[in-house]
């Protein structure tokens, strides 16, 4: 049973980076503790490795960084010249197994092929991989290659893998431009005549290629002058400004970095009064040359622009060697690039068949589940049952960010409500892509007088009258309520700015409560480090009867299954079974008979304290044979007072993502956030 598997490039540039994340993220949707290990990295000790940077900070794997490598390039190549190959094999396959002891599976990286000996790293990777006994994923760069090249070059990589006695488990074809990726499938399929070879070939995508104003920021060792909160612009190409402004501006384009010396005033400000124009591209930026700031006129008519729309950046050397520095310069996915990331891992999702993969490495599963197996199973779902979800606060920067990633991602379908114009220019300015995202003000929507009338018709035994009714459907998440009723949105996300009451009740006054549901809870998905527990109801009800305690638990079952959470119920209170007394336990042991009398079989116990529920002694000591106690996944919290500091408290005190408050009870689905909600 395999439990690592190693990726290797057959050359530099090959996007391996990508693909790790890609694979990263499938292994962690079944595998509670993952484990990345480079066995040789690039010479610079002064900065960390890129990849391993990238998946330390993409994905939470509780490693340290020394303990994800063996040896530098340096010191691989000396030992392989003083003749001690066995040595180096020995030091990569005791750093391994150091960290083996604390994974369930390892994912390997072979080396980066930036330097002069390819043909020592693609024996090295093959040697290593063979010794530690890990099948292999080869990664085949196609980029600027025809179809001919694409498969004379694979084909020589797969052969010459193969002497080296590597069992290969598939081969990636990345950065493909090619008119028919799947004639070329056929083609490749044909040639190597390897049936049982997994083949999957991967697109090229600009965005991951190319460099932004950060990478140029890096490259050239400039410093920032002005728009740091920029530096996320792609650099689609360079225009080095030595004509007059005249000419100048019939050559910018969009995504151009303008370089020029510092000295040029006219292309400073030209530049940066061409992002305030319509008519003009937005370029990403500017790199002033030569060391030389803009004078002081200049100068001070940029600190007086607010909000410069563009970074300024300051490097030392001359225009030309500038220019020439440049020319080599491509761009890497960056830690913390999350617009990079989720496009990598878009492209994978949608180029690599993922069940087919793990089938064949046949790897183990365990049966907890980290944060990242949940959020990656809630994102697989997601993609699998496509919904169109509306998002009422389009003002909001962090709902635009997330609308982002979603669709590079593909996992939802999008409505933002808000002005298209306010929208799009901070789209612009936080170098975001919602063009897929449908943008629409309520007042000027084309069912806009629709909605009003069917709202008056709902309401008026209220007192709402036609004027009133307008007024209200302005208001987007009346609107987008709306278009959940109206089944023109399957679901509503809202509450990054409006409070929980200001998202509730449209849902109360038109969607309404499901049948047989009295009231509407909400739930807490709370990931901690090694499992998911669902915590309710702390965000709606302030003092459930026993009654609503009840059903606030069946519910709370119900949704903990539908996410996966195998529902074993724990009605909360100050005492345990029958230790204590008084009415705020009687209302407990009522609501938990109620609960068992609804639906008989559910596991379900109460009352029980925290302590008793959670942790397997105390649980066995407080309530011996119980199914619940010590092992709950579900809790249920007397009151909204207990409930919501309770899942704060656990929250910031072990390090947990809440997600939610998830609402439950309601017709359609329609769900809040909190104010201090990430992105």
């Amino acid at each position: 049973m395999a439990n690592n598997l190693y990726i290797t490039a057959t050359e530099s540039r090959s996007g391996k980076s990508a693909i790790t994340l890609g694979v990263m993220q499938m292994l962690l949707r079944d595998i509670r503790r993952v484990g990345f290990f480079r066995p040789i990295i690039s010479d610079d000790t002064d900065r960390k490795d890129h990849d391993i940077d990238l998946v330390l900070s993409q994905f939470y794997l509780g490693l340290q960084y020394h303990e994800t490598y063996a040896l530098t390039m340096r010191q691989a190549k000396e030992l392989v010249n003083a003749g001690q190959h066995s040595l180096l094999i020995e030091k990569v396959m005791n750093k391994y197994k150091e960290l083996e002891s604390k994974c369930d599976f390892i994912l390997l990286e072979g080396t980066d092929f930036e330097g002069t000996s390819p043909a020592f790293e693609f024996d090295i990777n093959a040697d290593i991989a063979a010794n530690l006994g890990s099948p292999l994923l080869m990664i085949s760069n196609a980029c600027q290659k025809t179809e001919h090249e694409i498969i004379s070059s694979t084909k020589l990589a797969v052969e010459s893998i193969a002497d080296k006695a590597v069992d290969i488990v598939g081969v990636v074809v990345n950065r493909t431009d090619v008119a028919d990726r799947n004639a070329l499938r056929v083609a490749l399929k044909k040639t190597l005549n390897k049936p049982d070879l997994l083949l999957y070939i991967i697109p090229e995508v600009a965005i991951l290629g190319k460099p932004t104003m950060a990478d140029v920021m890096k490259w050239v060792g400039a410093e920032v002058l002005y728009g740091k909160d920029g530096l996320g612009a792609q650099v689609d190409d360079i225009v080095v400004a030595a004509m007059q402004i005249e000419n100048f501006l019939n050559y910018i384009e969009q995504g151009s970095l303008v370089v020029s010396p510092g000295d040029r005033s006219d292309v400073i400000v030209t530049s940066l009064a061409s992002r305030q124009s319509s008519s003009f591209p937005d370029i990403a930026g500017i790199l002033l040359t030569g060391g030389i700031s803009p004078g002081k006129s200049v100068a001070r008519l940029i600190d007086g622009w607010t909000g410069v729309p563009l970074p300024v950046l300051l490097g030392k050397e001359a225009t030309f060697q500038t220019a020439r520095r440049l020319y080599n310069m491509y761009g890497k996915i960056e830690p913390g690039d999350q617009k990079k990331i989720a496009s990598a891992l878009g492209v994978f999702e949608e180029s690599v068949d993922t069940d087919e993969l793990r089938q064949r490495l046949n790897t183990r599963k365990s049966t907890k589940v980290t944060p990242q197996m949940f959020e990656y199973s809630l994102i697989e779902k997601a993609k699998k049952h496509r919904q169109h979800i509306v998002l009422p606060e389009g003002n909001d920067e962090r709902i635009l960010r997330a609308a982002d990633i979603l669709l590079r991602r593909g996992v939802v379908d999008l409505t933002v409500l808000g002005d298209p114009r306010a929208i799009s220019s901070m789209t612009s300015q936080m170098g975001l892509n919602l063009s897929g995202v449908n943008i629409v003000d309520p007042a000027k929507s084309p069912d806009f007088a629709e909605y009003v009338e069917t709202f008056f018709e709902l309401r008026k035994k209220k007192g709402v009258s036609k004027e009133v009714a307008r007024d209200t459907m302005v208001d987007p998440t009346y609107f987008g309520t709306m278009m959940v009723f109206k089944n023109q949105a399957d679901g509503m996300v809202s509450g990054a700015i409006n409070t929980t009451a200001h998202t509730i009740r449209p849902a109360f006054q038109i969607i309404k409560t499901k049948p047989g549901a009295s009231i509407v809870s909400s739930v807490f998905l709370m990931c901690l480090k090694d499992r998911v527990l669902v915590f309710g109801d702390c965000a709606v009800n302030p003092n459930p009867t026993a009654q609503q305690l009840a059903e606030i638990a069946i519910s709370s079952a119900e949704t903990a299954r539908i996410f996966g959470v195998e529902p074993r119920i724990a009605m909360l209170s100050y005492s345990t079974g029958d230790s204590g007394a008084g009415g705020d336990v009687d209302v407990v042991i009522e609501a938990t008979r109620i609960a068992r009398e609804k639906v008989p079989g559910l596991l379900l116990e109460g009352p029980l304290q925290y302590d008793a529920a959670i942790d397997p002694d105390v649980g066995a000591k407080k309530l011996p044979g119980s199914q619940v106690a010590g092992r709950a996944t579900v809790f249920i919290f007397p009151d909204l007072n207990t409930g919501n500091n309770t899942y704060k408290a656990v929250q910031r005190a072990a390090n947990a993502v809440a997600i939610g408050p998830v609402l439950q009870g309601l017709n359609k689905p329609v769900n809040d956030l909190s104010r201090g909600c990430t992105v």
